[in-house]
């Protein structure tokens, strides 16, 4: 019986921790993948003890099994896990029972690398690999998203259609590092229709597991894991330790069997004693699995959606957009900027715009100074947000604060490190990067925030050595829910050429970047000292060594003219940042646009 027939008949009870099993059982910190070929007996034991234990699925000891966990070559990780499966065929074989054996295929580090592609290509040979022994059962778990795995997991689907379990590993808020939800891991893992079976596994105690699980429709066609940690470790003379709680683990889990789960069992922390209480605990009567949607959505009125760029009734404005940026101040005095802000007034001005302390040195919170702007003005506003300084916690509830407080535009960028100087005292947080930070945005506004979601866009970087790099973070962008893009200052036809191939592959909503420099030492400043800004000598050159203030300014405003007459082809607007706020200087651009 192969295993999609068996779960039609009968849950399953997986085996658990092997990892952290063996570093209990053997008093050793060592990567237990090494012993597959140094110690294949203390394999083979592990295997078996969980076989006695109750487990019809036992996974490979090959978790880490991978060029960058283990230091080697490829070739080198193909013979271990060719040693990993031939120990646990042994172990099998030698039990006399029905046991399932599972490919087990943990992340890559190296997908923090730039070279996404060569993760992607290692995942699909690992997982050939696997399939080129018999295995027809591959587990890829303990991974933050599934953009990584897709790719390998299509190509291998397509070639031999073995079981695929996919697992996520979340926080107790239901969140994985990458900052994507476990409903919507679940959910788009299910629908890529090349998954057999989607669930959790490790990041949680039971309890937790089981309360993420009960918020997610577990009615989708596809077979739901369930392998929680025993629960949450201690260090105690500096090596981790787990409760000793086995009847308790079995209760919760059997628990998330009775609301969808079709695999269960164990990950950190668990033992074959856990695997033993579970396996006589867990009521093992299948699931009965529908085609149609277990939720039924209540019949809502349309949402309006608000932003920017888009008129009082919801449809685009038909109009080249404006967008002024206003950098809070580093002390408590406002006035320069509401004066500055005031003056805008009157200019056709979409949205004024809001940094969040860049270059990591400390201003007025951008949110709470969109807001009082917002207050007094009468502006639409847009506070930038990084992930610089704030977790997943505090980014949800920054979006909540704002939205009942009327903002409903954000840019979210990644943000500038924290300065050197300042890093022994400061420490940044950067739990995700901006395109992780527009995915929960986007899980948001078809959550809590659905009856008044929230508009967000992205910052595009156009002297990125590669070009093509940019345009596929743009991509990115668009698919997390970004709705538009602000740029670096454009000041060359060559920053112009890079974002019109931008707009003519990606189809975003781009608003360039204009900065008017006002003198030689504001250029200088803007080449040597801030990245990503291409201020090229031609510029420099344009301001004479010691010219008067409006002399500085005449240049700068026809330096903006020229930007806008070789970007007003494919821009949708215009993004300016005025030095040292001389907002004033726009009415005199303004005729240009």
């Amino acid at each position: 019986m192969n295993i999609r027939e068996y779960l039609k008949k009968s849950k399953l009870v997986a085996d658990g921790s092997f990892g952290t099993y063996y570093s209990t059982k053997y008093k050793t910190d060592d990567i237990p993948e090494y012993s597959n070929i140094t110690n294949p007996q203390r394999i083979f034991d592990i295997h078996t003890e969980y076989i006695n234990s109750g487990a019809r699925l036992i996974r490979t000891n090959t978790f880490a099994s991978n060029t960058y966990s283990l230091d080697c070559s490829l070739e080198k990780v193909k013979e271990n896990i060719r040693a990993a499966f031939e120990i646990a065929k042994k172990a099998v074989d030698k039990s006399g029972k029905e046991v399932f054996i599972a490919g087990n295929i943990g992340p890559v580090p190296a997908v923090f690398q730039p070279d996404f592609e060569a993760v992607e290509e290692e995942y699909y040979q690992i997982a050939k690999t696997f399939v080129e022994l018999g295995v027809e059962i591959l587990c890829f778990e303990t991974f933050t998203d599934n953009e990584h795995i897709l790719p390998a997991i299509k190509r291998i689907k397509d070639e031999c259609n073995p079981f695929i379990i996919v697992q996520f590993c979340v926080n107790q808020f239901g969140y994985s590092e990458a900052g994507e939800s476990a409903e919507r891991l679940v959910s788009n893992t299910a629908f890529s229709k090349c998954v057999d079976a989607v669930g959790l596994n490790c990041g949680v105690g039971p309890a937790h597991m089981q309360q993420i699980l009960s918020r997610i429709n577990l009615n989708n066609n596809c077979f739901i894991t369930a392998m929680p940690n025993a629960g949450y470790p201690l260090l105690v003379r500096n090596r981790v330790k787990y409760a000793d709680n086995p009847l308790y683990f079995a209760s919760k889990v059997s628990d998330m069997a009775l609301i969808g789960a079709d695999i269960v069992g164990g990950c950190c922390g668990t033992t074959p004693e856990y695997i033993k209480d579970l396996a006589e605990t867990v009521d093992l009567t299948p699931a009965v699995k529908s085609s149609e949607t277990a939720a039924k959505k209540e019949c809502e009125k349309p949402i309006i959606k608000k932003g920017f760029f888009r008129n009082t009734d919801g449809t685009i404005k038909d109009k080249k957009l404006i967008a002024v940026e206003l950098a809070p101040p580093f002390g408590a005095d406002d006035k320069k900027l509401l004066e500055a802000a005031h003056s805008l007034k009157g200019l056709g001005v979409d949205v004024l715009t809001f940094p969040d302390s860049p270059s990591g040195r400390t201003r007025i919170d951008s949110v709470l100074m969109a807001q009082k702007v917002k207050n007094e003005t009468g502006f639409d506003v847009m506070p930038h947000i990084c992930c610089r300084d704030k977790n997943a916690i505090a980014m949800r509830s920054t979006f909540l604060g704002a939205s009942i407080n009327g903002i409903n535009n954000f840019l979210i960028i990644t943000g500038d490190p924290i300065p050197v100087m300042a890093r022994q005292v400061v420490k940044s947080v950067f739990n995700f990067d901006s395109v992780g930070l527009m995915r929960i945005a986007d899980e948001m506004n078809s959550d809590s925030l659905k009856n008044q979601p929230i508009t967000y866009g992205g910052a595009i970087n156009q002297g990125r050595l590669r070009i093509e790099a940019e345009i596929k973070r743009v991509q990115k962008k668009m698919d997390a829910g970004a709705e538009f893009f602000l740029t670096q200052p454009v000041f060359t036809a060559e920053d112009a050429e890079r974002l019109r191939r931008v707009k003519e592959e990606t189809g975003a909503r781009i608003l360039c970047g204009i900065m008017p420099l006002v003198s030689r030492k504001n250029a200088l400043f803007m080449k040597n000292e801030i990245s990503g800004v291409n201020v090229t000598d031609e510029v420099i050159e344009r301001y004479p060594e010691s010219t008067s203030r409006e002399d500085g300014e005449n240049i700068g405003v026809e330096l903006a003219k020229e930007m806008i007459a070789i970007t007003k082809d494919f821009a949708d607007g215009y993004y300016f940042s005025f030095p040292f706020n001389r907002t004033y200087l726009l009415k005199r651009i303004i005729t240009e646009i």
